[in-house]
């Protein structure tokens, strides 16, 4: 997957400097060196004094930059070979710590309980039914027991707010708060369904 946005980002598909403006700092990279870093994406080549005449610095704070660039891994000087020997900007650790940004953004984007709900009924909710789940939320009931409600709803095939809000109900007269009170809740209603089964009268039964 890495590999995969690496490639789109080289292609020019993704804005780097957009990226480099909203990330750069996770990557702890000074304000200079961003401007520098994204100078760099289309001038590849090392010459310290053209990027010092072109970005009005020091050649000596260039070459600094440079050097604590190359520290933070994001960038590496490489001798090309070929008819003249140059000496070219590789910025390939800077494409692979924005790639795995993008990743972990995405892993860290939490689904809201509105959109299981969406899922779960495959419609866009109502600004009714959103009233009704933020409702739900302001009465202390945790995501965690409404989505559990949600489960208990369309196990018995049933997709509207009304008979989720009765289950709601009833698990609150219970006492039921959490998704290990509904587990024992259930468990003790089949003890009590053996129970019933075990000591019910069978040889009485025509009595």
């Amino acid at each position: 997957m890495t590999g995969k946005i690496i490639e789109i980002i080289k292609s020019g598909s993704i804005s780097i400097p957009t990226i480099l403006l909203t990330n750069y700092k996770k990557l702890k990279i000074t304000d200079k060196e961003l401007i520098l870093i994204i100078y760099l994406i289309n001038n590849t080549e090392f010459d310290p004094e053209r990027i010092s005449n072109d970005l009005e610095l020091k050649v000596p704070e260039v070459l600094k930059m440079i050097d604590d660039l190359s520290k933070k891994d994001i960038l590496k000087i490489k001798m090309t070979t070929g008819n003249v020997c140059e000496e070219k900007i590789i910025l390939d650790e800077l494409y692979n710590k924005i790639a795995l940004l993008i990743i972990n953004e995405k892993e860290e984007k939490q689904t809201t309980i509105y959109d299981k709900f969406e899922e779960e009924f495959a419609r866009t909710l109502s600004p009714m039914e959103y009233e009704i789940i933020g409702a739900w939320l302001d009465n202390n009931f945790t995501e965690e027991i409404i989505e559990e409600a949600l489960k208990e709803a369309i196990y018995n095939g049933v997709t509207n707010l009304r008979y989720i809000d009765k289950i709601l109900s009833e698990w609150k007269k219970k006492g039921i708060k959490t998704k290990d009170d509904i587990k024992k809740s259930h468990e003790k209603h089949q003890k009590n369904i053996k129970k019933e089964v075990f000591e019910y009268d069978w040889l009485n039964e025509n009595d």
